[in-house]
């Protein structure tokens, strides 16, 4: 992990005391979970023809009944499930701040919400939190002092102060844990926004300068001094984009892996101590480091040592301010919503307090909170019964790789290999995080805030020199998504996502194998692909493919690639197929060993056909309304650069234009948009 972790820090003596804004909606906390099918007839559009346009057959009702909140960039099934999942949490935060009789878990979440709710306290504040390391900024006044300086920045606080480190799993051999130091400091998504030259890019630059002006304003600086920081900031975040490697280079895991010496380390970076440095972060002794970016940390080298000492105080400044931001007093909490969510998603409005607050406890004490979540929401047979689900998809696994014609014997006893071993993590971790070291107060939600982050950060130095604990989650038990983790060869499934409608043990097998079959298959290919696929059994990053293999693989992913190149994602912007062909491959590899696990699941079985659909159909409109979506323009452009997801229309036309069994289904013949030629094979 080698992101800081939001938090917040300290500040200057302005009071700026905001009222905050009602609520965007009169909600009510769940005390239990809403129950929606799997398979939702009133989502179907059925004056589209499911061979003419699957997604909008299976989604177009449901687009027209689901318009996006206003608090939202895009709306979709899997945001609503997190919506209501965060509602049902809601409910139980109030219940843990307000109880006299509370476990250490229960005080933990409680205060924590308690806290972030107080927005009276907090805007009292004003933007005092932060003006410690503003002020200790300013006082650097010789340019060793600011070099040192960086290093107490990244223990101490959130920002993103020129590049990130932690540590990591050494790609080479898993079993080690290593330090890692990656590219950062930027303030915009992507390095592409500081180097596209059209039209909306510039416009783009220009506000967000506009914004760093406001933000160091309402930070204390003059007009004059924070459209000088604003500059700076913009020039130096330049500099470190064209140093940066773009998202498709960075696919490649080579790419990205460099260990050197801390004296190697030095000679690209000298004007840095880089012993003291990593002592700072709590890893004295460090000898040799992973530099994901060398050219990377070239040009951070090159822009501490040539820009002015002003420009650099100015940089330090803004990425601290705009950390902290959305935990200070409102004017600034709505400067960086302004500029991150409404100008660059296109999101008219603030969420309400409750939401935020929820999602802060999940961010920081997600273990704890879990542990609340699972216990009301998650039972034994649903974690059997997917458990079972995922070994059946492993099988269709199996017996693809054994039969596979473009496959030499070696490489599929190497697959073979790593298949067996994936390890299945369902629902929430064995053992819970143990969070009695930090912290939390009912009344002090900034100092929550930065606690957490320096608990956090803390844990993740620990690692270093001891094993790594292959039984850590990744993701919050509430979460609704799934991963993949290609070092430690195990594909992830919270609790979160085992929920109606993505799985629904009220409906037949066809619809779930559909739905969270083809997630688990989805998760388990990118095992093997373009990416996963080389590393090994081990989770280490070693070529175990013939020549000949990795050729008619790549052969075959690029049919993908082309396929979904033609497809747009927002005005005349195409997919970045060399981007998302990861994320395709997997959903069309993941949907074939689905529906091969349900049909072994269900063989001997008098299935029938229901709510006028055979089971066969019943499998792909289970399929495909988990991807039903609306966003908002201004998202789908930011994704475009960023997301190496297809947008949903894609993931599933492009899927099932692929897949005979679809075509059988719902009997669709050659030349229909629904049948792809040539029709795309990996799996």
């Amino acid at each position: 992990m080698l992101s800081k972790l939001p938090v917040a820090l300290a500040a200057i003596a302005l009071c700026l005391v905001a009222m905050r804004l009602p609520a965007q909606e009169a909600a009510q906390p769940f005390q239990s979970m809403p129950y929606s099918p799997s398979l939702d007839l009133s989502s179907l559009d059925r004056s589209v023809d499911p061979c003419v346009d699957f997604y909008k057959f299976t989604c177009g009702g449901w687009q027209k009944k689901n318009p996006i909140p206003t608090d939202r960039a895009s709306w979709s099934v899997y945001a609503k499930l997190g919506n209501d999942n965060e509602q049902f949490l809601w409910g139980i935060l109030e219940a843990d701040a307000k109880a006299t009789d509370r476990t250490a878990v229960q005080q933990k979440v409680g205060d924590y919400f308690a806290a972030c709710m107080n927005t009276a306290a907090i805007d009292a504040l004003g933007v005092k939190p932060v003006q410690p390391g503003l002020a200790r900024i300013d006082a650097l006044k010789t340019r060793p002092e600011l070099l040192t300086a960086i290093g107490s920045l990244h223990h101490e606080y959130q920002g993103s102060f020129f590049f990130g480190s932690s540590t990591d799993q050494d790609a080479l051999d898993s079993s080690l844990v290593i330090v890692a130091v990656d590219a950062g400091g930027l303030g915009l998504p992507d390095r592409d926004y500081y180097l596209k030259t059209d039209d909306k890019s510039v416009k783009l630059r220009e506000q967000y300068v506009a914004y760093i002006q406001k933000l160091m304003m309402l930070g204390g600086e003059s007009a004059a001094q924070a459209k000088s920081d604003a500059d700076a900031t913009l020039r130096i975040e330049t500099a470190l984009a064209k140093a940066s490697l773009t998202r498709v280079e960075r696919r490649d895991p080579h790419n990205t892996y460099h260990m050197m010496t801390i004296e190697e380390l030095g000679k690209i970076a000298p004007s840095f101590d880089w012993p003291r440095y990593f002592a700072t972060q709590g890893a004295p002794g460090v000898a040799k480091v992973n530099v994901a970016q060398p050219e990377f940390i070239k040009a951070v080298q090159e822009e501490l040592t040539t820009e002015s000492l002003d420009a650099l105080r100015g940089y330090l400044r803004f990425h601290l301010l705009t950390s902290a931001a959305p935990y200070l007093t409102h004017p600034l909490e709505q400067a960086d919503f302004d500029f991150y969510s409404t100008t660059l998603r296109g999101v008219p409005a603030m969420p309400p307090r409750w939401k935020k607050c929820t999602r802060g406890v999940d961010g920081d004490l997600g273990e704890a909170l879990g542990q609340e979540f699972v216990k009301r929401t998650f039972s034994a047979d649903t974690k059997a019964k997917t458990q079972q689900m995922t070994e059946q998809v492993e099988a269709a696994m199996q017996h693809e790789i054994e039969n596979l014609d473009w496959m030499s014997p070696a490489t599929k006893q190497e697959a073979l290999r790593k298949l067996k071993v994936i390890r299945n993590k369902i629902g929430y971790p064995d053992q819970w995080r143990d969070y009695t070291a930090l912290e939390i107060k009912p009344d002090d939600y900034i100092g929550n805030v930065t606690r957490s982050y320096r608990f956090e950060d803390a844990r993740q130095w620990h690692k270093l020199g001891k094993p790594v604990d292959r039984n850590e989650w990744g993701m919050t038990p509430p979460t609704v998504n799934a991963y993949f983790n290609s070092q430690m060869n195990d594909i992830n499934f919270p609790a979160g996502v085992l929920q109606p409608p993505l799985y629904d043990t009220k409906l037949d097998d066809a619809p779930n194998y559909g739905n969270t079959g083809a997630t688990i298959g989805h998760e388990l290919t990118h095992a093997f692909d373009d990416e996963g696929r080389q590393f090994d059994d081990k989770g280490n990053l070693r070529d175990w493919w013939t020549a000949a293999d990795a050729k008619g693989f790549e052969d075959r992913i690029n049919c993908v690639r082309d396929q979904y190149a033609q497809y747009i994602v927002v005005d005349d912007i195409h997919i970045n197929s060399k981007l998302t062909s990861g994320e395709d491959v997997a959903d069309l590899g993941g949907t074939l060993l689905a529906y091969i696990a349900w049909e072994k699941q269900t063989a001997g079985q008098q299935l029938v056909s229901a709510d006028g659909f055979t089971p066969d159909q019943r499998f792909f409109v289970g399929m495909a309304q988990w991807a039903c979506e609306n966003e908002r323009p201004e998202v789908l452009r930011v994704r475009a650069i960023t997301d190496p997801h297809s947008p949903g229309y894609a993931r599933i036309n492009g899927v099932v234009s692929n897949l005979p069994e679809f075509q059988k289904a719902f009997s669709c013949k050659a030349g229909q948009p629904m049948v792809h030629a040539p029709t795309c094979k990996v799996w």
